[in-house]
């Protein structure tokens, strides 16, 4: 405990953050673990997971590609099995797909939106399938990781299957919120606009894209790394405990025009 801030808002809770090795994921997981959670790590690269847990011993990694059901049924297990339950599921894992529909393949379409979608709608109903263990009272949390890109056009630098993908989950935050309210289990979205991330390294590389971004985001700029941080710490505790099916955009105003 903090005297000038008192508790840690997460304190003696378990979260799992999927995509954590690295961007945004590995930034949502230090700051989980900051907030006093006993956060698990899922992601393909073990190493990079391996490297976070060295920097704060409440994290735990955990090799995962959300993308195969086995695994998704083993992160589940292996958190249940480590601590009888768990609180909060940070659905980040994301695949991009490209960029034109034309050279999009139904193949390719279908694998994002198993990266993108069916694997949280899976780790979701896991997670509220293990609500036996929830402590009396306390609420559990989901958070899926969409996009402004599930509200709106990208073009020219979007993608099809990721903005169907990312405007599904936005559906599936608001239905299963509806499904899951009564057993106190909170669904909602965070929607961030453009940071800088693996998955965004190109645009910013290309001085065109990135000037781009800059004359349609209100504040002139792309999104800083701990500018996720409050946004994530509120949806995750109990701060939001009266907040379900909502989206939280954070995009410097790129969706306000």
């Amino acid at each position: 405990m903090n005297a000038a801030t008192g508790p840690l808002p997460l304190h003696g809770r378990t979260v799992v953050v999927t995509g954590a090795s690295s961007g945004l994921g590995a930034r949502f997981t230090a700051v989980l673990a900051g907030a006093g959670a006993t956060v698990f790590a899922a992601a393909r690269r073990l190493d990079r997971l391996k490297q976070l847990a060295d920097a704060d011993p409440r994290i735990h990694p955990v090799g995962c590609d959300v993308a195969r059901d086995e695994d998704r049924l083993r992160l589940a297990e292996t958190v249940l099995t480590a601590t009888g339950r768990f609180d909060v599921l940070v659905n980040n894992a994301g695949a991009p797909g490209a960029v034109r529909a034309e050279d999009e393949s139904a193949d390719d379409f279908a694998a994002v939106l198993a990266v993108n979608l069916v694997a949280p709608f899976h780790l979701a109903r896991l997670l509220a399938e293990a609500g036996a263990g929830a402590p009396v009272g306390r609420t559990r949390s989901v958070v899926n990781v969409s996009s402004v890109l599930g509200l709106v056009s990208g073009a020219p630098l979007g993608g099809a299957s990721y903005a169907a993908s990312k405007a599904g989950l936005i559906g599936l935050t608001r239905e299963l919120a509806g499904q899951w309210g009564p057993a106190g289990i909170r669904v909602n979205a965070l929607a961030p606009g453009w940071f800088r991330s693996e998955m965004t390294e190109d645009l910013f590389a290309d001085d065109r894209s990135r000037r781009w971004v800059e004359r349609g985001t209100m504040l002139g700029r792309a999104g800083a790394p701990d500018e996720l941080d409050g946004a994530l710490l509120f949806l995750a505790s109990d701060a939001s405990s009266y907040c379900t099916g909502q989206v939280l955009t954070v995009d410097g105003g790129w969706t306000a025009r």
